[in-house]
């Protein structure tokens, strides 16, 4: 199974070893046509408790670490 790697920033840090990162995508309205930002936030494993909040981030589908996290930090973005 193919996992997926999604890119997101980091919108808190304050829990030991996760970090919750906001990923946006767009879609476009099936009547209206209008491009429309969707947003979800995910739980990531962070081991280091490296990444702080602003960061652009990669992260990686994983096994389940604990109930709702499900991803892992892969490396931070440069963009």
């Amino acid at each position: 199974m193919a996992q997926r790697i999604l890119q997101g920033v980091v919108v808190s840090d304050k829990m030991d070893k996760t970090v919750v990162v906001k990923v946006e995508r767009k879609v476009q309205h099936e009547l209206y046509g209008k491009i429309l930002r969707r947003s979800k936030k995910y739980k990531a494993h962070d081991a280091e408790n490296q990444h702080r909040t602003g960061d652009l981030v990669r992260i990686r589908e994983c096994p389940p670490i604990s109930k709702d996290k499900h991803w892992t930090v892969v490396g931070e973005d440069v963009a």
